[in-house]
Parts: C-alpha cells; sequence; structure tokens
C-alpha cells in the first residue's frame, strides 16, 4: 500500500513513530550492527537510541522531516554548536547501548575529527522503512534538506557506513571526499560532500 512521500515538519509526538521508522530503516546498517549486535534486541534498541537522539537533540536544535515512512535530521551551522549530546543524553544512550557505550563515544570523535570546518549543512540522519523502498520517501526527504543549503548557499555533509547507499547519495550531487574506519573494529564510514546547487536528484 502506497504511502504519501511529502515532507512535513516532524514534532516531539513524533518521536515513537520516527523511533520504529528508523530502527527498521537501519536494522542492516553496519555501524547500528555493529552497536547493537543481538539480532533478538535489535529492533527494541534502535527505536530507543533513535527516539533519544530525536527527542533530546535533533527535534530541539537541527531540521526534522518526516514523511509517513521515513525520517531526516539535519542540522544548520548555526545549530551546530547547540546539537552536540548534553550529559542527560549521553547518560540515556549508555543506559541503550550498555556495554557498547564506548564504541559509540570513540566512533563520534573519529567522525568529528574528519569533519569539515567550514560552514555546512549536516545530514546527521535518514532512513526509510524497507517496507516502503522505492516510494520516493527518502528522495523526498533529501530534496528537501538540500535545498534548505542551496537556498543558504552551502554545501551539505553527511557520513554513511554502507556503502550500497553511495549510489544514491551521489545521484544527489554527493561525492566520497574520505573513508574513516572506526576503532574498535568498527566499520567504515565514507565522508561525503555536495557543493551547494548542485542536481538534487531527477524528480
Amino acid at each position: 500500500m502506497s504511502m504519501t512521500n511529502t515532507p512535513t515538519a516532524a514534532t516531539i509526538d513524533d518521536a515513537a513513530a520516527i523511533g520504529r521508522t528508523l530502527s527498521r530503516a537501519f536494522d542492516d546498517d553496519p555501524m547500528m550492527r555493529w552497536l547493537f549486535p543481538d539480532d533478538a534486541s535489535r529492533e527494541v534498541g534502535l527505536g530507543r537510541y533513535f527516539s533519544t537522539l530525536f527527542t533530546r537533540q535533533y527535534v530541539r536544535h537541527g531540521v526534522c522531516e518526516r514523511t509517513e515512512a521515513a525520517a531526516a535530521f539535519w542540522v544548520p551551522p548555526e545549530a551546530a554548536a547547540k546539537a552536540v549530546p548534553d550529559a542527560e543524553t549521553v547518560q540515556e544512550l549508555s543506559d541503550i547501548l550498555g556495554d557498547r557505550a564506548p564504541l559509540l563515544r570513540d566512533a563520534v570523535m573519529t567522525a568529528a575529527e574528519h569533519g569539515p570546518r567550514d560552514p555546512h549543512w549536516y545530514l546527521a540522519v535518514i532512513g526509510a522503512d524497507p517496507a516502503a523502498q522505492g516510494q520516493g520517501h527518502g528522495a523526498a526527504l533529501l530534496r528537501s534538506g538540500l535545498a534548505r543549503a542551496d537556498a543558504a548557499g552551502l554545501p551539505a555533509y553527511l557520513e554513511s557506513s554502507k556503502r550500497s547507499n553511495l549510489p544514491f547519495y551521489e545521484h544527489f550531487g554527493f561525492t566520497v571526499c574520505g573513508e574513516v574506519k572506526l576503532p574498535g573494529d568498527g566499520p567504515v564510514l565514507w565522508a561525503m560532500r555536495r557543493a551547494p546547487g548542485r542536481p538534487a536528484g531527477a524528480p
């Protein structure tokens, strides 16, 4: 059954639905499988993880949009300093991850060392429910965020730990600008950058 893929602003009331959507979207993501290695508990853990990031961090300081089957969290440059997790958020994430929490901390620090220093729009999270694959949900959210970056005349930046997603981002004008091997036998992150005004994918 087709679901509308028109982006709308996400609110705090959408937290549970967004958590469910992103838990399904990231079930096969290498980084999330590294952080949540147990198959039996991964879906619940991912739902809590993404709901916490959304409610405590991105909905407060970022630009969050959703469709009926996808969600995206962006951080504009003016919010970059505020979007860093506070102590309570770090504690909540630690409770969710348990003994895997140090891996997330090290991964975030490593990725930050390789991130751009100039003003940019950062795509922190984007994911679509696999059940709605091919219906344009992720593409619609990506176009919406890129339009904001283009309007500001700024580049966009993301990291992907899933090689098969790279062509999707390349279709929207992103190019790989680096590879980051995460510590602790973590996966590789592909850093991708898009200059402002690049074609944002065919309709």
